[in-house]
């Protein structure tokens, strides 16, 4: 097994090396830090050059906060995992990183092996967050987190497939991942708001550019999107 990538982004220096150290020798866990950075814009900066797995991104920094940056790299990166690694329990931080595709919220006080297995966990597609902080969003109105939290996997969903296929324009690739997720035309016609006919002409496209006949071929080549 490959070890896991981590870039740490925290403005406390002393926080930042205690915990390279914390995960580069933790117990039996393939887990490597390749980067520290001390702000948002470090972070956005050496992103240029180091390719992690999973951020742990502090939410209070100097020149750019955590939740912009985050918002910044999953834009930019959509592959990297970004998990919220903070003091901070405060609801709004709470949505807003997660809007923005953080997907994990935990807090500082955390023991070092839950905090491994948090990661580990992150790196297979799981969602983290703290006990307190996960009591703080579903207990709002959870039909409203559902579906920000969908809207952020079918968001992420898109980007693989333009990465995957960069002939594809971003509609042709929002119509791809409804065809992925097992929509007819007329269902993607209703979702998208568009005509029945303009769908066709999208998957006749599509199927061209990414070299197969019909859907049922798109689906055997693609598979299963995280």
């Amino acid at each position: 097994m490959a070890a896991i990538k981590v870039m740490i982004v925290d403005d406390q220096v002393l926080f930042a090396s205690s915990l390279k150290v914390v995960l580069d020798h933790s117990a039996n866990r393939d887990i490597s830090v390749v980067g520290i950075a001390h702000n948002g814009k470090e972070c956005i900066e050496q992103l240029k050059s180091v390719k992690p797995d999973i951020i742990l991104m502090d939410v209070r920094m100097p020149e750019l906060d955590g939740v912009l940056t985050t918002k910044m790299v999953h834009e930019r990166y959509p592959l990297v995992k970004i998990m919220m690694l903070t003091t901070f329990d405060d609801d709004s931080y709470i949505r807003d990183a997660l809007a923005n595709g953080a997907v994990g919220y935990v807090l500082k006080n955390i023991q070092p092996e839950e905090l491994v297995v948090c990661i580990e966990a992150v790196s297979k597609g799981s969602l983290r967050v703290s006990y307190s902080v996960g009591y703080q969003v579903f207990s709002g109105p959870l039909e409203e987190m559902t579906k920000r939290l969908e809207e952020g996997k079918h968001d992420r969903r898109i980007e693989q497939l333009k990465l995957r296929f960069p002939d594809l324009r971003r509609r042709e690739a929002e119509v791809l991942c409804l065809v992925l997720e097992g929509m007819d035309n007329h269902e993607i016609s209703q979702t998208l708001f568009i005509a029945e006919q303009t769908v066709k002409n999208y998957t006749s496209a599509i199927y061209a550019k990414i070299g197969v006949e019909d859907r049922l071929h798109a689906m055997r080549r693609i598979g299963r999107l995280d």
